[in-house]
Formats: structure tokens, sequence, C-alpha cells
């Protein structure tokens, strides 16, 4: 059974830097499109990026298009989130999950229409906290 464990988080001031990584186990993650999520205090957990099995394609929201990037490296089973020029109201517990290649991954795909929901990914890791204050 596919597991993730996520990490990289932590405290940061507006403008800095971080790197989420997210590691697997249990099965290939070849096999699998992987979704970036983040929980604000009071809200609903959102979706802010999603790639491919392969890589090949990602697909952003909008609040962090331009300042985070999503990569894998399947060797490693792991997927990274790069946040730059983070923002207070980027503060939230972050995740990631999956959603298996044989189900379909076209929400990964930046020219798709259809959107990344929470709903259709699984296996989510137990998260990791980004806080950015001053």
């Amino acid at each position: 059974q596919l597991q993730f464990v996520e990490s990289g988080g932590g405290w940061v001031q507006p403008g800095g830097s971080l790197r989420l990584s997210c590691t697997a186990s249990g099965d290939t993650l070849e096999h699998y499109a992987i979704g970036w999520f983040r929980q604000a205090p009071g809200k609903e957990r959102e979706a802010i990026s999603c790639i491919t099995n392969r890589g090949g394609n990602a697909k952003y929201a909008d609040s962090v298009k331009g300042r985070f990037t999503i990569s894998r490296d399947n060797t490693k089973n792991t997927v990274f989130l790069q946040m730059n020029s983070l923002r207070p109201e980027d503060t939230a517990i972050y995740y990631c999950a999956a959603r298996n290649t044989l189900i379909g991954q076209a929400m990964c795909v930046a020219s798709s229409e259809t959107a990344i929901l929470t709903e259709d990914f699984d296996s989510w890791g137990q998260g990791t906290q980004v806080t950015v204050s001053p």
C-alpha cells in the first residue's frame, strides 16, 4: 500500500523559500500522479499543484503560479515542491497524495480544464507545517 511522508516544512519570513519533499513507500511512484494540497486553519483543504507520473506535465493553482514549482524524482520515489516568494497566506499544513494513472491524470496537465479535486486523490501523508510570518 502506498504511503507518504512529507518533510521540509518550517517557519520562514515573508519572501523566503522552502522546499518540501514527499517520499513514498509501498509501491512504485511512477504508477501515480501526485498532488500537493494545503489546509489553513479554519479553511478547507485546497489543491495547489499536481504532476503527472513521469513529470512531463504539471498544473498549479492561480494562488501559487509563478512562485511554486513541483517536480519529481521517481528513482528516489520522491516528489518536491519548491516554494519561493512565500507570503503569510501560504501558512498551512501541506500534504501530498496520489492518483493511480490507471484512472487518469488529466487534471495534472496544465492545458486541461479538469480541476484538481481532493476527492480524486488518496494515500494522504500526515502533512508538514509551513508558517510564513515576520
